[in-house]
């Protein structure tokens, strides 16, 4: 057994090394554009910085105006809970409605996924946002076919602080098509027998839906909900582009903040800092998710 070990180890630590250097322009990339801009965010997080004098350390401080003394900050963090709150269930809701239409056996179905994955590859785009500016501006689309049925309204959807911010979350609703995909591929590894046995007993197309598609999707309904709270929080270029966080704040998200106190205020060390809030408060529903996976996840093969 050890001569056998001592002929193999040559091979295991050149297949290590074959790994590594694989591993290598990957590692690279993360230790020079992530790593350690992080660490010096961090540094700066705890500084006075503006990018015009060097940066002097405070601690806390930053932390602390963010949470005592910025009325900013609470709003522009009103404003993005409302719209991870709204856009979340409706985006998973719309992308799990559509994935069970298109899980048929109909001709012409691949050419109808990809048409509803589009606006998931484009709807981020700073064209887009222009596009759903002018939909929704004064003499847009919707202000006109409002006219035509004879709704006339001075101010536009927009312009409107009750209205602007619903128009930047129906935007995040109709690009669905990432978590479509996803849902689509999990209801295909659902067992057709599970629906044949219910058809036989009875069931009701809600109770099928309930009883089986619903708890055989929890896996990848978890996996969606994570991703969609994370790319909620880091909305940006919709509020930045469509309304600039008007009308009086209505519209202001966080990373659209940080970006205005970083680059606008050239506060780059208070920006820093509300970087790190913002990953904290990623973080604490990243652990409660995963805290509470086991009362509603359920796995084909059971959670060791």
């Amino acid at each position: 057994m050890k001569k056998k070990n001592t002929k193999k180890a040559p091979y295991k630590r050149a297949d290590n090394i074959a790994g590594y250097l694989m591993l290598t322009p990957w590692l690279f990339g993360f230790v020079l554009m992530w790593f350690i801009p992080m660490l010096i965010s961090i540094y700066y997080s705890l500084t006075d910085f503006n990018l015009l004098n060097t940066p002097s350390f405070i601690g806390i401080g930053n932390y602390i105006r963010a949470f005592t003394g910025d009325q900013t900050f609470w709003q522009a963090l009103k404003v993005t809970f409302v719209y991870v709150l709204f856009l979340v269930p409706l985006r998973m809701a719309f992308a799990l409605f559509v994935a069970m239409l298109l899980n048929k056996n109909h001709k012409g179905l691949g050419l109808y996924r990809t048409l509803y994955y589009i606006p998931s590859i484009i709807g981020g785009s700073i064209a887009v946002s222009v596009v759903w500016k002018q939909i929704f501006g004064n003499q847009g689309v919707a202000m006109t076919l409002l006219n035509a049925i004879g709704i006339h309204q001075k101010t536009s959807f927009l312009g409107n602080v009750h209205t602007a911010l619903g128009v930047i979350i129906l935007m995040g609703v109709w690009q669905f098509g990432s978590s479509m995909l996803i849902f689509l591929s999990a209801l295909k590894q659902i067992p057709h027998s599970l629906y044949e046995s219910a058809m036989v007993d009875g069931a009701k197309p809600w109770k099928i839906f309930t009883r089986i598609t619903l708890p055989m999707l929890t896996p990848t309904i978890f996996f969606n909900l994570i991703l969609q709270i994370i790319n909620g929080f880091r909305v940006f270029t919709e509020s930045y582009v469509i309304t600039d966080g008007g009308p009086l704040d209505s519209t202001l998200s966080y990373v659209l903040y940080m970006y205005r106190r970083a680059f606008t205020y050239f506060d780059m060390g208070y920006s820093c800092a509300l970087a790190w809030i913002l990953v904290a408060i990623i973080g604490v529903f990243t652990v409660i998710l995963f805290k509470t996976q086991g009362s509603w996840v359920h796995y084909e093969a059971g959670r060791e």
